[in-house]
């Protein structure tokens, strides 16, 4: 291998949430089982996006409100790699880090979690004026679209801060909408009322859900080696294109785009994805099934289903979205 090798000890960056940290440590025991002896230490940052938790996510206008900070300290050497959720990146990143490998995916799905204490258990059994507690425009515009008898409020801060307020009964939420691998990975399976993809009377869920992304310095060859053990092949093609579909649409976390992909066979792919205007009147979706085996044609998918979006109608309904959108000039 030459002069080049594993850093000791090897630095993993991540947010300060109790999610983030459970997601990095699940990667460093990864890696520790297959090199017991490697020296692996973990770093926690309070990024933008953590440290505001009351401005609504279209408001902060930003796409890179969980990764900038980070990524500086990659670039600058103090970490050797970030362990993100992959919904929370940027389709662009910054030209000095690469995504390597993704590791094996979790439920990509959405969940409703139910006030404590309250009688209901699907988005079905919620009364009129019912107020559900999302700060994600993909949710709230989907749901609208489905559910119309609903109301929306921001809901905003880590997992626990969340369910302590959607479980205070002072509160103005009846529920509120939130990724299952996050609950799962912190052991709140049991909160879970309903999962809530598209074919049990749910959404589309957001542009690389359940799956994380591993960040490392670009042209990092060894860390590329060595987190590629972790990968997982179809993860890693599902979700790159997914994420070229939101990168050719020019989307961010505050755009309503959803998406699903399935294995359908060994090689065969099938994405389905949703574009919705923020007040659930307008929406646009098509499916494709191809066979993807490598990179290049995982991209070539997504772009592939941008441009079917794009020829039905969704770039009106995006354009519209991003005219209407406060300033934060």
């Amino acid at each position: 291998m030459g002069e080049s090798s594993i850093p000791s000890p090897l630095r993993i960056g991540t947010r300060r949430s109790k999610l983030a940290i459970v997601q990095a440590e699940s990667i460093r025991d990864r890696l520790k089982r297959t090199n017991p002896s490697m020296s692996i230490e973990i770093e926690t940052l309070h990024t933008a996006g953590d440290r505001d938790k009351v401005t609504a996510l279209p408001e902060m206008n930003a796409k890179s409100l969980w990764t900038t900070e980070l990524e500086e300290k990659l670039t600058s050497g103090e970490l050797d790699v970030i362990v993100h959720c992959l919904k929370d990146m940027p389709t662009t990143i910054p030209e000095t880090c690469e995504i390597t490998a993704i590791p094996p995916r979790d439920d990509p799905r959405d969940a409703l979690i139910v006030q404590s204490g309250l009688p209901y258990q699907t988005l079905k059994d919620l009364p009129e004026g019912a107020v559900v507690g999302t700060s994600s425009v993909r949710r709230s515009a989907q749901l609208r679209r489905l559910y119309p008898h609903l109301r929306f409020a921001n809901l905003r801060g880590n997992v626990e801060t969340r369910l302590a307020k959607v479980d205070n009964p002072e509160s103005e939420y009846t529920c509120m909408i939130m990724s299952a691998a996050g609950l799962e990975r912190l052991g709140l399976s049991p909160r879970i009322n309903q999962y809530l993809g598209s074919k049990d009377g749910g959404i589309f869920h957001a542009v690389g859900q359940g799956a994380l992304g591993l960040e490392i310095r670009k042209g990092d060859v060894e860390m590329r080696k060595l987190l590629e053990q972790l990968g997982d092949r179809k993860s890693t093609l599902a979700c790159l294109a997914e994420r070229e579909l939101l990168r050719t649409l020019e989307g961010g976390c505050s755009v309503p785009i959803g998406v699903e992909t399935e294995w359908v066979q060994a090689d065969e792919l099938k994405m389905a994805a949703i574009v919705v205007s923020l007040d659930g009147s307008e929406s646009v979706e098509d499916k494709i099934v191809t066979r993807i085996v490598t990179v290049d044609e995982a991209v070539t998918l997504g772009k592939d289903m941008a441009a079917r979006l794009i020829s039905a109608g969704a770039e009106a309904i995006l354009k519209a979205i991003t005219t209407n959108r406060p300033s934060k000039e």
